[in-house]
């Protein structure tokens, strides 16, 4: 028999040896989550539950089978019958035995991606959908638009304008896309991927005999991650369970950060609600990190509205105090990285640091910067900035300046023209090659779009300006051709594009940025322990390292522009920062840049410090400054090395959509004046926030909330 009490804390045991019924297990970071799931297996085995009247039902396939082979190690031996795996594997298994009276005698065939794009293709093409219109989406686009309403049970217009706002003159002909493609399943005895669980509910819905059955033999249901269940998936859970089953759910609200999923993290929430009787247990001791760390991401969770309401604690003493780094702008953040890398890989293996962004472009800059000091490092969430086909098509653009005969600049250019093939392309070029100008021109003239280019290119050779200005132009030109090729998500690849403008600001020489950013990354080796770790915060849930550095932590990038309109939206990024900060087992660094370049204000603009950076008591961190020449001092060490430059002083801690009492009359700061005002570029919008001493935060319908002088803002009614 195994020894629960001394294998366990006392909340793991509770949890593990709690009588039958509905229990929520509410699993803080790090508390152990998965140990105490294998240990309920092993205790109600022990109890005589027989393993085939379990169910387990997780969110991969490599997590249920690494949890039933450490629970029949631990009992030593097998467990046969007892069934693991996802919603839509179990689904799957299901359907194959009591397939939906639509299939008649028909055996269900599951579409694999391949098959979907395909079928909405063809959907597409007898429908005459888009045809000729470059702007209309892929088909795998559609199928991610398709699934996202379907998920969120929502309506494809609703999802369009949420999601791909640009999209919506199309969102009546995706609705009737949508119908052929549900059609078209049907009419071929086939299920895609989401089918699988709305099939299954609608199975049990309809036919109570075999609900009854699945009830029955399923004794007992475990659901991990419950956290990350969508609306579909938690009534599921509550089929297979009915009245009077025994159900353990396992999940952290605070870890609720896949709402673009479909998750939704009141299915947890409401969970006692939902399920009468429940009984709660927290798992609060964490195993992870440091006291000062979980100081902080507690501290954090203070403001969230609506959540189980734990604390973290550990029993190791000590730990390295979190830092808030404060460098002087974005474009200095990333040398200071590179520099505080250097600094930890003398007490860390490279593998045991991280650096989290809450976007894939922000860590642009550092990538090059990595490349440029020669720290090898891989990146998870997105793709690096050397990878990106926008990134790549911009930069030929500045290739071709610096040098006229790139030929691989030249035929990557070409084909963002339509029917202009590689044959045809290359007699272009030769007869480009050639500096026969009146030659060239007739040869171009076929292709007038190939001709702008070309002369845009020649007039800003001949008109020598800063790397900043040249992108600016460029990007701008190429606005146009990066939505006919990439119609489906170009708004996203833009903010990409508008980083790499960003970066060109700290450059003279346009060969020298054209230089840095082309130069290889440094190769991934099968071994990832030599590399350092670049990853969005999505990307690093489940991971960890001993020293994590979380950066751009200003409004606007983290929490996102996007998710400031929204409470719902904001609150997980609030979740999504507390995921970040306990990733670190024994370092914690926060970086927020005291300014940063502004694309519309042509400048270098004093940046605001997150919310999450705001809201927590300066007494859990200790302050460090970026000084003349790259170096940090901690504020307060040493005043007479702090630099004769004003620092931004700490944001005092606001709640969204408050009101500063210091705003001044002027400027149009009066508190109460927080109505609707114009912009020159942004249009009309209005103003959520006072940011002292003399900007407002506007929200801008189609270009989210910014950060304005008061002087560029009128009154509007």
């Amino acid at each position: 028999m195994i020894d629960y009490k001394n294998a366990l804390n006392p909340a793991q045991y509770a949890a593990v040896t709690a009588p039958g019924g509905h229990l929520l297990v509410v699993a803080g970071a790090g508390s152990g989550k998965t140990r105490t799931i294998v240990y309920r297996i092993a205790w109600l085995t022990e109890q005589g539950v027989s393993p085939s009247s379990m169910l387990l039902l997780t969110f991969t396939r490599k997590a249920a089978a690494e949890m039933l082979q450490r629970a029949s190690q631990l009992l030593g031996q097998g467990l046969a019958g007892l069934q693991g795996g996802t919603f839509h594997g179990f689904a799957y298994g299901v359907l194959r035995q009591f397939r939906p009276s639509w299939l008649g005698e028909r055996h269900p065939t599951v579409m694999d991606n391949a098959d979907m794009a395909a079928a909405i293709k063809q959907c597409r093409e007898i429908l005459g959908l888009g045809k000729g219109d470059r702007s209309f989406p892929r088909s795998q686009h559609v199928l991610g638009i398709l699934s996202k309403a379907r998920n969120k049970e929502i309506s494809i217009e609703a999802t369009v304008r949420r999601e791909s706002s640009h999209l919506l003159p199309h969102a009546a002909a995706l609705t009737e896309l949508n119908a052929a493609y549900t059609a078209y399943r049907r009419d071929h005895g086939l299920l895609d991927y989401d089918d699988l669980i709305f099939e299954l509910e609608h199975l049990l819905c309809e036919h109570e005999a075999v609900a009854r059955h699945l009830r029955q033999r399923y004794e007992h249901l475990l659901v991990d991650e419950y956290q990350d269940t969508n609306l579909v998936q938690a009534r599921l859970v509550r089929l297979l369970t009915g009245e009077s089953g025994n159900l353990m759910a396992v999940g952290d609200d605070a870890q609720s950060i896949y709402a673009f999923r479909g998750a939704h993290v009141y299915n947890m929430l409401d969970f006692p609600d939902i399920f009468p009787g429940t009984r709660v247990i927290a798992l609060e001791e964490n195993y992870r990190s440091t006291k000062p760390v979980l100081d902080l991401a507690n501290a954090l969770l203070e403001r969230a509205p609506a959540a189980f309401r734990k604390t973290l604690r550990t029993r190791r003493e000590g730990g390295e105090a979190v830092r808030l780094v404060v460098s002087r702008s974005d474009q200095s953040q990333a040398e200071l990285l590179v520099q505080r890398i250097r600094e930890l890989l003398r007490d860390h293996l490279p593998h045991d640091i991280a650096v989290l962004f809450r976007a894939a472009f922000h860590s642009y800059p550092l990538e090059a910067a990595l490349a440029r000091a020669d720290v090898p490092f891989r990146k998870y969430g997105g793709l690096r900035y050397v990878e990106a086909a926008h990134i790549k098509d911009l930069l030929s653009y500045a290739r071709l300046i610096v040098n006229p005969f790139d030929l691989p600049a030249f035929q990557r250019i070409a084909a963002l023209h339509p029917g202009l093939g590689p044959k045809t392309t290359q007699k272009l070029y030769a007869v480009a090659l050639s500096g026969d100008r009146d030659a060239t021109f007739r040869a171009f003239a076929k292709y007038p779009g190939m001709l702008e280019d070309m002369g845009l290119l020649d007039n800003l050779r001949e008109q020598p300006q800063p790397p900043s200005t040249l992108l600016e132009r460029l990007a701008e030109h190429y606005r146009p051709r990066m939505e006919a090729a990439y119609p489906d998500d170009w708004p996203r690849r833009q903010q990409g594009v508008e980083e790499i403008v960003r970066m060109a600001a700290g450059y003279v020489d346009l060969d020298l940025f054209v230089a840095d950013l082309s130069l290889e990354s440094p190769e991934e080796d099968e071994d990832a322990e030599g590399c350092i770790t670049l990853s969005t915060v999505h990307s690093a849930k489940g991971l960890e390292w001993d020293a994590v550095l979380i950066i751009d932590l200003v409004e606007e990038r983290f929490p996102s522009r996007h998710a400031q309109s929204r409470a719902e939206d904001f609150e997980e990024e609030r979740r999504l920062m507390y995921v970040a900060c306990t990733r670190a087992r024994r370092r914690l660094e926060l970086y927020a840049p005291a300014a940063i370049y502004s694309r519309s204000d042509q400048a270098i603009m004093p940046a605001v410090r997150s919310p999450f950076v705001r809201e927590v008591p300066a007494g859990l961190y200790e302050e460090w400054h970026e000084l003349h020449g790259g170096q940090c001092v901690a504020r307060g060490h040493d005043p007479a090395t702090l630099p004769p430059v004003r620092l931004l002083p700490p944001e005092p801690a606001v709640q969204a959509g408050a009101v500063s009492s210091s705003a001044p009359e002027a400027h149009g700061g009066d508190p109460q004046s927080l109505g609707y005002c114009t912009h020159k570029k942004f249009g009309r919008g209005k103003k959520i926030r006072f940011v002292p001493p003399d900007k407002f935060q506007v929200n801008f319908p189609g270009f989210g909330v910014k950060t304005i002088l008061a002087d560029f803002l009128t009154s509007a009614e």
